[in-house]
This record gives structure tokens, sequence and C-alpha cells, in this order.
């Protein structure tokens, strides 16, 4: 519901964004957002009575860390309870930003966009894959198919359209500013993600929906050719990237909900993701 005050407001709004640039209009967005703007965007766990429910979903914030040559998020009231009642802000964001989902379409032009991912894959069976230990001593870690084989070997075989998550710890370096992207004197990015072939095991042989990091990318941020982006969006699964608290589930037992977006067309988005224990 909207007055007609706030209505008002927001076609001002609109009248003066498209006479300036998207830079100028990110800009703007992001400086009046930084002075009401706190924290560092690292998620808190929040579980109903009897420890049902985990929250695996980073607060977005300016603040939160994104791919670089990405833009922060930003957000700018436009209509405010003084003003009609109703409170409402701009966002400003591109698709890849915060915890979210990655559409087949990401990475293959002939993929599913985001609207278009089946409603049934996104509530799946969750199988978290530890690999943190490795990856405090080597930021370029991946995981592995002899990592599959191990979990395996210790809970069982991966059920059929389940979701697999890699652990690696990296969210704890969100304390640290400019750790969490760890870039090299090239500005290149190091942090760990799925190696190609695990990602080509899980989808043939293991018929699984999706894939997620605790990370930006599916893939070890390092690479250049994105196999693990390749092996899982292109046949068609999608990936969900900067999980926060998989430390808090079991390596299996859990349930995944994906709340994605759908906006028609889009690559991905920010989402909010939760487990069931």
């Amino acid at each position: 519901m909207c007055s007609p005050r706030i209505v008002q407001v927001a076609h001002q709004e609109a009248a003066v964004a498209p006479r300036m640039s998207r830079r100028a209009w990110l800009g703007a967005a992001a400086g009046a957002f930084t002075a009401v703007a706190a924290g560092s965007g690292i998620a808190v766990a929040q579980e109903v009575p009897g420890g049902s429910v985990v929250d695996l979903t980073h607060t977005l914030s300016p603040g939160l860390p994104v791919w670089p040559g990405n833009p922060p998020f930003a957000m700018v009231p436009v209509a405010w309870h003084d003003n009609g009642g109703f409170g409402q802000h701009a966002l400003a964001f591109w698709e890849h930003s915060g915890t979210h989902i990655d559409a087949p379409l990401h990475r293959d032009r002939h993929g599913a966009s985001v609207d278009r991912i089946a409603a049934a894959d996104l509530v799946a069976p969750l199988v978290v894959i530890d690999i943190s230990a490795r990856a405090a001593a080597d930021a370029d870690a991946t995981l592995t198919v002899s990592d599959i084989d191990e979990w395996e070997a210790a809970h069982g075989r991966i059920p059929a359209r389940a979701f697999i998550a890699m652990y690696s710890g990296w969210e704890r370096r969100l304390a640290t500013p400019g750790s969490f992207l760890n870039l090299d004197a090239e500005g290149r990015t190091h942090a760990p993600g799925f190696a190609p072939a695990a990602a080509e095991f899980l989808v043939a042989q293991r018929d699984i929906v999706g894939a997620g990091v605790d990370t930006l990318s599916l893939d070890r941020s390092a690479s250049r050719d994105y196999g693990a982006h390749t092996a899982f969006l292109g046949a068609g699964r999608y990936g969900v990237e900067m999980l926060a608290n998989l430390d808090r589930l079991p390596p299996t037992g859990a349930r995944l909900i994906v709340g994605a977006p759908k906006h028609e067309g889009g690559t991905g988005g920010p989402c909010r993701v939760l487990a069931l224990t």
C-alpha cells in the first residue's frame, strides 16, 4: 500500500534518476547510505527454539565484500513515515552481491535464468563438506573428488537431488578488512572453491541440484577458466556463493531452502538461504 505522498516522492526520484549516469546514481546512493550503515555484514545465526533453523545468509550492506570491480550495495530512502506513513528505499546492487544465487544463465548464454529455476530444486537435502583445515594453510585449496570419496566413506552416498556446500572457514576473514578478498600484488583474489573435476563428478555421478561455497566464487577465485562454474551452470545446476554459518551444520541430515529472487531474465541475485536441521 502506498499513500499519494509516497507515490509523489517515488515519482520525483524516478524523474531525477534518468538524468544521472549509473555511476553517479550509485555513488550518491552509497554516500547517502554509508551515514546510516553499521557493522561488517557478518551474518548471525538465529535459530528457533530447539535449534531447527540456521540462517546461511550474510546481511547485505555497503561494507560486505564484493567481487573486485563490482560496486558495493547501496540503499537510499525515497519515502519515509513522516511523509505519508510508509517507509521505502531505492536499492542499487549488481545481481551477484552478498549471499546470492548463480543461475545457469550466469555462465551459459543458453542456460535458464533465475526465474526459470524449478521451485522444487530450491529445497534439497544439504551435504556439507569441510575443507577448512586445508584452506587455512592454502588459500587456493579446492574441494576435490577425493574429498567427496572421503565424505561418502564416513556418511554414505550423497543422495540424488542434493545440494553440496563447501565449508572452508573463509567467513572468519570478514573480521579483518581485505582478508576476505585476499588480493595479491597483481590484484588477483585468492580463496578456495570446487575443483572442476569434482564439479563434473557431482553433476554426472550424483545428480545434484546445485552447489554452494562460503567464498565469492564456486571456483577457486584465482581461476581464469572457471571450470567449476562451467561444469555446474553449464549442466543446468545452480550455485550459491558467500554462504554463512556452514560450521553450525552437520555434514548430513539438514535440508536447504533457497529463497531465490524471481526477476525475468536474471542471471542470479541476492537470496535468503535457510537450513532446517
